[in-house]
């Protein structure tokens, strides 16, 4: 295929062509327009379909040109040749398993086109000696993560080493970009392009809804750098994307989360038989442990042939897992996010999402780990653990199609990530206060950090603030005599580059056999609750406890066949609001009697009962449903919002409703709706009238109706180790989970009592109202709701949309078995009163 842009077919561009053709491979046109433009210096972002050929399109662009700029000139003893190179080149990858496979895919056309220059990797899992090797020389290209280039950085001859690096790639850019990682990812190729003003940067996707917005985080234009030629590539490739539905027989009229879980269990089963190598994702550790015991129940002779994978399970196992997977050797895999990202497992036919992705990105990015080559088709089947679920299937299958996927929006200016940040620059070599702050500004997250905040920052690293100044461990950064500041003392030094990062999980407990074998970790606070002689099931296994010491758990294999499943903090996925609105428009087409779609067959029951005895939610309307019980008055809404907004919403119109008439709310929510309950009446004018949606003095009323206090606190502990005033202990001493809440629970304590004004208590509040209430997606939820007509029902009974809100009230409350006949009697009730109306 012959370019169409010219200047492309240079010597070493056709060397890269001629060893794609001696593969028999020839280059996409996308491909091509991003060697042009990586041949003209330009950054950019290319987004392709998963298994489309993405790394090769970065990859052969800059290997092409980084040989024409360093190619010996030629002379007759040595034509042509090619030295070896210093580090030219990083390659950023958001977990260590794809670093691996990064690393391998790279290896190739290095090893053939340019055979002096050295690849290597360097994430947590590098042994001592291949990071010593590094230390003393750099290989040319470099695999590696976020917090691993930040140590680099922390290096003090970390100008000199790294001033050559020319090309800079962010692998899985989706993944990174709504993160702190990704701001750390921001802050050190904003450093390196201090260091090289002519730096290109790349970014790699693909399912990303703000793709112009998603370049400019990369390649913004800034005191440094400029985007004026930054490029956005789409890559096109035709590629089947397969998305079905294994509905389950005959779901009911009724259903609530996990309704129809174990009821799929069989036809799980029996996709897995007839297809190919699967994989099987779910949403959380607790549930691929749960289904990787259901399907070894159900088929016992399959043991050995399925396999677990998430990210608590010891490194080793999970390692044996990914190359099953590559050689085809297993025949299923249950798995988390640990899979999701873009390894390389080309004998995966078949993926099933067991529940709903709650998004149209994530589906998309789980589905494209099956057929993962171009030309392979892609195929994923949605398995529903509830009716709703299966209306999420057809809705997510429809709003894929039309490309209906949800924006990542980069954290604004964390000023913990900015602390860490100042400490590791000064560890690699100083820096001069102007020159730094100017150098951050040109980081997207940071472009409208003022002085003043910086200011605070660099005091906050120099004193610790006003509040810690008599403490010298808080005193990071010290200003020198030629202006520079530097880390003063070696301990500071090394606590710093243990505690580089800003992923914080509640502290892990090693899970050990009393032969001192390794299974994994689990968080310290499930193994709290263990007594000598319980069972649990973690990595695949019926383990029993034996004993705690020394910060591991020790177990044997139990003899018993029951346990409990470890579960595991972090909050349930939320609904999107892509797939809110899917959801919704798939239900006005039910309440049309548009029932076409076979989930929306299957879903036919449920649906018709929910018009019968209320209304079916449809786009542009509210749909409100009353209920009276012995509990007191029910009210339930259903914005589609998702449980997060839907938390914030259901606590601010219940502090509304109570502020003039005192009352008392219990409530509960889902991704639909959410569900108010009090013992006395309230003024259901206020709903109907929609003045408890205004935005009116909208920051007040939330924080008022919430602990803000608490949550402000929960949200400082992870800001705390972050910001380094928190360090989680030295290698093989790890503090516990209760030593480190309690110290950044001190430090809260005396900022909010001797220093308000400081600044990483702000970020607390804001994270909280922007990350856990989600406040801005909140305010445009209650925007929607002022402008949509309220229909308003009074029921006699739960309608089922409103029972699977009672169910999680109930959860909170009783016990499984009182649960389950508290359920039976509900729905003896409804069904004896629905007969008694057809007598009638």
């Amino acid at each position: 295929m012959k370019s169409t842009h010219p200047g492309v077919q240079s010597a070493p561009a056709s060397a890269v062509e001629t060893w794609l053709g001696e593969r028999g491979w020839q280059p996409f046109d996308f491909q091509r327009e991003v060697w042009h433009a990586v041949a003209q210096g330009r950054s950019g972002l290319l987004h392709a379909t998963t298994g489309s050929g993405k790394t090769y399109a970065v990859w052969l662009g800059m290997l092409a040109e980084l040989l024409r700029r360093h190619r010996q000139p030629e002379s007759s003893d040595a034509p042509g040749r090619i030295a070896a190179q210093p580090l030219r080149a990083i390659w950023l990858t958001p977990m260590r398993a794809l670093a691996s496979d990064t690393t391998r895919a790279l290896t190739e056309p290095l090893r053939d086109l340019a055979p002096a220059w050295s690849i290597g990797q360097r994430t947590g899992d590098t042994p001592s000696a291949e990071r010593a090797r590094q230390d003393r020389r750099f290989p040319t290209v470099l695999v590696t993560t976020p917090e691993s280039l930040s140590l680099m950085l922390t290096r003090e001859h970390s100008r000199e080493e790294l001033r050559g690096v020319e090309f800079v790639v962010i692998d899985e850019w989706h993944e990174l970009i709504g993160s702190k990682r990704g701001v750390q990812a921001q802050l050190a190729i904003a450093r390196l392009r201090r260091f090289n003003p002519q730096l290109v940067v790349w970014a790699l996707s693909a399912t990303l809804g703000n793709l112009q917005q998603a370049m400019e985080v990369l390649c913004q234009p800034g005191p440094i750098g400029s985007a004026a030629a930054s490029a956005l590539v789409r890559g096109k490739v035709d590629k089947s994307l397969v998305i079905d539905t294994l509905i389950p027989p005959d779901p009911g009229k009724y259903s609530w989360a996990g309704h129809l879980g174990a009821r799929m269990q069989q036809p799980v089963v029996d996709e897995i038989a007839r297809s190919g190598t699967t994989l099987v994702f779910t949403n959380v550790r607790s549930q691929a442990e749960i289904w990787y015991q259901l399907l070894l129940e159900a088929k016992p002779e399959w043991a050995g042939e399925i396999a677990l994978h998430h990210g608590s399970m010891d490194k080793a196992t999970r390692e044996w897992v990914e190359q099953g997977l590559k050689q085809g050797s297993l025949r299923a895999v249950v798995a988390t996010s640990s899979l999701d990202l873009g390894v390389d497992f080309l004998p995966v036919e078949r993926v099933l999402q067991i529940g709903s992705a709650k998004g149209v990105a994530r589906m998309m990015q789980r589905a494209g780990r099956s057929g993962h080559a171009p030309g392979r088709p892609s195929r994923l089947t949605l398995v529903p653990t509830n009716t709703m679920e299966i209306i999420e299937a057809a809705a997510a299958r429809h709003a894929a199609q039309a490309g209906r996927v949800e924006a990542r929006q980069p954290p604004d200016k964390p000023l913990d990530v900015l602390v860490q940040h100042l400490v590791t620059v000064a560890l690699g070599g100083g820096f001069r206060a102007d020159e730094l702050f100017e150098e951050v500004r040109g980081a997207w997250s940071y472009r409208e950090l003022t002085r003043a905040e910086f200011d605070w920052a660099l005091a906050f690293c120099e004193r610790g603030g006003t509040s810690l100044t008599a403490y010298p461990d808080y005193h990071r950064i010290a200003l020198g005599e030629d202006g520079v500041y530097r880390v003063p003392d070696r301990g500071i030094a090394r606590r710093h580059r243990l505690g580089i990062g800003t992923i914080v999980s509640d502290a892990a407990m090693q899970v050990k056999y009393l032969s001192g074998a390794n299974i994994g970790t689990i968080e310290e606070g499930f193994i709290a609750r263990l007594r000598q002689g319980d069972c649990f099931y973690f990595a695949g296994k019926l383990l029993e406890f034996i004993r705690v010491r020394e910060m591991a758990a020790y177990v044997k294999k139990a003899a018993r066949n029951k346990g409990t499943v470890p579960t595991w903090q972090g909050s349930k996925m939320a609904l999107s609001t892509e797939m809110g609105d899917a959801v919704l428009e798939m239900m006005q087409r039910a309440s049309q009697g548009d029932f076409f779609e076979p989930e929306l067959e299957a879903a036919r029951p449920m649906l018709q009962t929910q018009g019968r005895l209320s209304r079916i939610p449809r786009p542009g309307v509210l749909l409100v449903e009353t209920f009276r019980s012995r509990e007191g008055r029910h009210l339930y809404l259903y914005p589609f919002a998702g449980r997060h907004v839907h938390l914030g919403l259901a606590s601010l119109l219940a502090w509304r409703l109570a502020r003039d008439r005192p009352n008392t709310f219990s409530m509960s929510v889902n991704d639909y709706g959410f569900e108010l309950v009090s013992a006395e009446d309230f003024d259901l004018s206020l709903v109907t009238g929609q003045q408890v949606f205004s935005t009116a003095n909208l920051l007040h009323d939330v924080l008022a109706s919430l602990n803000s206090t608490e949550l402000a606190q929960r949200r400082f502990r992870e800001i705390a180790r972050v910001a380094g005033l928190v360090f989680s202990g030295y290698p093989g001493q790890p503090k516990s989970a209760r030593q480190l809440q309690a110290s950044s629970g001190l430090f809260f304590e005396v900022f909010r009592k001797y220093d308000p004004a400081n600044l990483l208590l702000t970020q607390a509040q804001q994270e909280v109202l922007s990350q856990e209430l989600e406040l801005a997606r909140l305010r445009a939820t209650l925007v929607r709701l002022l402008r949509m007509k309220v229909d308003w029902v009074e029921l006699r009974h739960p309608s089922p949309m409103s029972l699977p809100l009672m169910v999680e009230r109930f959860r909170e409350q009783l016990s499984t078995e009182q649960l389950s006949s508290r359920l039976d009697r509900i729905l003896r009730d409804m069904e004896g009163d629905s007969l008694a109306q057809a007598e009638r």
